[in-house]
């Protein structure tokens, strides 16, 4: 049988339910060749040899394909149709031939499908090609230039700016965004503008609002009313007028639908409705993928097959009525920024099916089918046809007019399915106005005058920060969400409520490279370099070319920084970040005098440690320091310093610190280094600390005294875990914070001892008995848990829907909540009987960890 080899297992059992027993289907588990972590690996003096090794976990996956193969010579390279996909099937038959499981007559082709139908794949075994060499050669060269970059720039960043990770090839462009973004934001100054509204009656006594466009017989911009005295005016001089209606104007419009998915618009559209990341939305997409549910989901194209767009039109019809279907079909299309994945659409591969017909229990998956199905359908459905009225409102004297805007909606079109969400809020004018006739009167009922302020430009979320590098030409569908992951698991980027914020080791690492390496993070550059690869993938450019231009001149910028030193790299550092470092004080005075002793200024340096901070030139004589940002309006960095007073001749200090604020006594001596320090606990505001409230932090612990069971001492203290008693090493914690310097060996007793019957030898309680599981055996209960009740078969605990009783709980119920929680940890959905369960179900686990980790290092790659 012909040995036909995928990238994951999901992957391969649709397949081989499509293929019959005629074909051997295997999972290769992601990629098996990697290049070594190590320098030499990429080798630019023998024309960038790469030296490639099998991984560990990829060895037995490479095994039994070779096995397989030992009973038939005939090898079916079926990955996924793009660069990443070309390179897997070309690191298989390296690999193979070097274990000589490809012999002479063994053949070997390459087989690529958009869809995972039966249809599509049986297509696809009747045109097998050679694994596409140019698509190889793209692939290789941007593995070696990250490696080039990685391996050479990374060290050059841990010796001259101590503290900092690795910098990625285009993850460094990316992360420039966010740190312009946010710089643009802490430059961006206000302006106040105001803005008149009124409310007018029709003769009929219905009412519209209208906003104020002409004052003083001249047409107002949106800033010409700059504060409220204008503002005032200009209610004076509605107020003083009467008015009628000038005009009435209705004109038709039509709202097309936006074009079906491609793999940026779905990560954007997924982020806005749902909330997903990046990451989050290609990993649910490459399971209804892969479960044979949606095309390919890593492309730039937005065309539909033929086939595809017949079927949508049939679906709309049936569904919506023949209104709902335009007279010929709407074609999509796009220059595709790389031919290598310029396939079809994201699209469902069977127009008919819901999400409601979905075979899945994901929620993530569902919803992301449901988006994809309403966009698709929508793609080819009649325009929206709408109304939209404009009426002027003049005064007699024409000196001051307003406008009322408005719309209707005749035909919903494709609103009746799907509308595309927006990054800002934009103001439609889709308010429905009454009946307004020309010429007659416009009754003033009410004037308001409201104040605002122009906004800077928000942050980024996933989706924007995408859609932003895909103007600028910058990386690829199949790269998007590594890249946008990779600076937030590295610690440069936080994400809060959806917004990505710059840490302060991501500006220190872009102020670095844009001052150092301004070429390597440049957008055009970078864009330049993503077009040079395309031409390679495409057959038009060598790829040795490309690597040796880029090496040498970025092996000369490698080169100038040798004799860079450390202070010279902080200097100009702390130079760039000023504005950020070191904002401007409520009391005018200056932000770079250290606020301790008013004698030295403040600057950016390293800890040998590593990592960065700022503190006092006048150090040892002050040794202030604090951490790089410092908001103006949190009370612990103002309060940085600060002498609560003396405790004999030792200073007691507040600081503010990288765990949050603390109070000390004393500073470091070279007898004591580490002098006595305390947190403030949760809920002790950092102006509310005084000298002694601080000596009862610096108290701690307090010895309660000795325990009347053995004589051991029982203690009391603030921990990371909150206030808490201790006996030995037994713990047991306080409800609240001030007991802490009161709780007497009465209480502290008894919360030990109640903490001990809370142990290990407690058990749950059985709320309900249900009896035994009627396929595998073993009791079956409700029982009352910390978090609820829930439902209790062996090792499987599932809990009870928010809507259920506990006594409601019926056997059948029981099974399917089994079976669920089962299938989400990747068991069987009805598990195997408990003695054959202990034998193969350790070996089953294992094997869907590696699926799991694999495929999603492949993906994400």
């Amino acid at each position: 049988m012909p040995v036909v080899v995928v990238e994951s297992p999901a992957k391969a059992k649709t397949i081989n339910k499509y293929l019959g027993d005629d074909y051997t289907v295997l999972a290769s588990y992601g990629h098996v060749r990697d290049l070594p972590p190590k320098d030499g690996s990429v080798d630019p003096e023998h024309d960038f040899e790469m030296k490639w090794e099998v991984a560990t976990d990829s060895r037995k996956h490479v095994k039994a394909i070779a096995d397989a193969l030992k009973d038939d010579n005939a090898l079916i390279l079926a990955t996924d149709p793009d660069r990443e996909g070309e390179a897997i099937s070309w690191h298989l038959e390296e690999a193979l031939k070097k274990r000589r499981a490809i012999k002479k007559d063994t053949a070997v082709s390459r087989v690529v499908f958009n869809a995972i139908t039966k249809s599509a794949v049986t297509e696809a075994m009747k045109n097998p090609r050679q694994v596409d060499e140019p698509l190889v050669h793209a692939y290789l060269a941007r593995r070696a230039l990250d490696y080039l970059v990685g391996f050479n720039l990374s060290p050059v960043l841990w010796r001259k700016l101590p503290g900092a990770k690795s910098a990625g090839r285009v993850q460094s462009v990316c992360l420039r965004l966010i740190v312009e973004r946010e710089m643009e934001i802490e430059a961006f100054r206000p302006r106040e503008y105001w803005s008149v509204k009124a409310i007018f009656a029709t003769p009929r006594g219905q009412t519209y609002e209208a906003r104020l466009t002409v004052l003083g017989g001249q047409k107002l911009d949106k800033y010409d009313i700059e504060n409220e005295t204008a503002a005032e005016l200009a209610v004076q001089a509605i107020n003083s007028r009467d008015f009628t209606i000038a005009s009435v104007e209705a004109k038709p419009a039509n709202r097309n639908p936006a074009p079906p998915f491609m793999t940026s618009t779905l990560q954007q559209e997924a982020s806005r409705k749902f909330g997903f990341g990046a990451r989050q939305t290609m990993q649910a997409a490459q399971r209804l993928y892969e479960a044979g549910h949606i095309t390919y989901m890593r492309t730039d194209g937005i065309d539909m097959a033929p086939e595809a767009v017949m079927a949508a039109r049939d679906a709309i019809k049936d569904r919506y009525g023949a209104d709902y279907v335009p007279k010929s079909p709407r074609m999509y299309k796009n220059k595709a920024k790389n031919a290598q994945e310029a396939h079809e659409c994201i699209r469902p591969t069977d127009m008919t099916r819901d999400a409601g017909k979905l075979k899945t229990t994901d929620t993530d998956q569902r919803k992301l089918y449901d988006l994809i199905w309403k966009r698709t359908l929508a793609s080819q459905m009649e325009a929206a046809r709408l109304e939209r009225t404009t009426v002027e409102v003049l005064s007699g004297d024409k000196q001051v007019g307003l406008r009322a805007t408005g719309q209707v909606v005749l035909f919903d079109g494709f609103l009746k399915v799907y509308e595309e969400g927006r990054d800002d809020v934009i103001d439609d004018d889709d308010k429905r106005l009454p009946q307004i006739m020309e010429g007659e009167a416009a009754k003033r009922e009410s004037v308001t005058p409201e104040q605002h302020f122009t906004q800077p430009p928000p942050r980024y979320t996933e989706a924007t920060l995408v859609k932003r590098m895909e103007e600028l030409g910058i990386g690829r569908p199949s790269t998007y969400a590594s890249i946008v992951t990779t600076i937030q698991d590295r610690g440069y980027v936080t994400k809060d409520k959806n917004r990505l914020i710059p840490e302060d080791k991501g500006r220190l690492v872009t102020a670095f490279l844009s001052n150092y390496f301004p070429k390597y993070v440049g957008y055009e550059f970078t864009a330049d370099l993503e077009d040079q690869l395309d031409d390679v993938s495409a057959g038009d450019r060598d790829y040795h070319d490309v690597l040796s231009r880029f090496w040498r001149d970025f092996s000369a910028a490698i080169a100038e920084t040798a004799d860079l030193r450390i202070t010279e790299v902080l200097e100009k550092i702390d130079e760039v970040l000023s504005p950020h470092l070191y904002p401007p004080r409520e009391d005018g005075t200056d932000p770079r005098v250290c606020p301790k002793c008013g004698v030295g200024r403040l600057n950016l340096k390293t800890a040998r440690s590593g990592g960065a901070f700022i503190g006092c030139n006048n150090y040892p004589e002050c040794r202030y320091t604090r951490p790089l940002s410092a908001p103006s309006d949190d009370p612990a960095a103002q309060l940085d310093g600060k002498v609560l007073g003396h405790d004999g001749d030792e200073e007691i200090t507040l600081r503010n610190g990288r765990f949050g604020p603390y109070v000390q006594k004393g500073e470091p001596t070279e007898d004591q280094p580490k002098p006595p320090r305390a947190s403030l606990p949760k809920g002790w505001a950092p102006e509310e600390i005084d000298l002694d409230k601080a000596l009862m932090l610096l108290s701690l612990p307090r010895e309660i005294g000795p325990h009347p069971d053995d004589g051991e001492p029982v203690e009391a203290g603030i921990g990371r875990y909150g206030p808490y008693v201790r006996h030995g090493k037994k713990y047991a914690n306080l409800p609240e914070v001030d007991e802490v310097f009161t709780v007497g060996m009465n209480r502290a007793v008894e919360l030990l001892a109640a903490k001990k019957t809370r142990g290990r030898g407690t058990t749950a309680k059985a709320l309900k008995e249900l009896g035994e599981h009627p396929e595998s055996g073993g009791p079956v209960n409700v029982m009352e848990g910390r978090y609820g009740p829930y439902v209790k078969w062996d090792k499987v605990n599932a809990t009870l829907p928010k809507d259920v009783e506990p006594a409601d709980v019926t056997m059948e119920m029981a099974v399917a909540l089994i079976a669920e929680k089962a299938a989400k940890k990747g068991g069987k959905k009805t598990a195997a009987k408990k003695p054959a369960a202990k034998k193969t179900t350790p070996k089953k686990t294992t094997a869907k960890k590696t699926t799991t980790r694999k495929t999603a290092a492949k993906k994400d790659d």
